[in-house]
C-alpha cells in the first residue's frame, strides 16, 4: 500500500485519534466543536430577535392605523357644522347678536 494510501485510510480509521499524541488532536477537535456551538446558539438568537422585531413591526403598523383613524374622526368632530349638531341636540343655540369687543386703555 502506498503512503497517501495509507495516510488516507487512517484518518478514515480514526487514526489522528488514537495514536499516541492525539491528545493534542482532541484539544483542537474539543475546541472547534465549542467554536460550532457558540455560533448555533448565536445564530438561533438573532433568529429570536429577528422574529421579535417582526411582531413589532406590525403592532407599530396597527397602532399607527388607529392613530390615523381615530384622528380623522377628531377631526370630523371638532368641525364647525358637528359641534353645531351637537350643541342643538341638547338644546343650545347660536347667538344672533356677533360679540363685542372690549377695550381696555391703561394709563400711565
Amino acid at each position: 500500500m502506498s503512503k497517501v494510501k495509507k495516510g488516507i485510510y487512517g484518518a478514515l480509521r480514526g487514526g489522528f485519534l488514537t495514536d499516541e499524541k492525539s491528545f493534542k488532536n482532541w484539544r483542537i477537535i474539543l475546541f472547534v466543536v465549542a467554536l460550532l456551538l457558540i455560533m448555533i446558539s448565536s445564530s438561533h438568537s438573532v433568529y429570536k430577535k429577528l422574529i421579535k422585531i417582526s411582531e413589532l413591526n406590525k403592532k407599530k403598523r396597527s397602532l399607527t392605523e388607529e392613530y390615523v383613524d381615530t384622528k380623522t374622526t377628531l377631526m370630523q368632530m371638532q368641525m364647525e357644522s358637528s359641534v353645531r349638531e351637537q350643541a342643538e341636540k341638547i338644546g343650545l343655540i347660536p347667538s344672533e347678536d356677533p360679540p363685542t369687543k372690549i377695550k381696555v386703555i391703561a394709563k400711565e
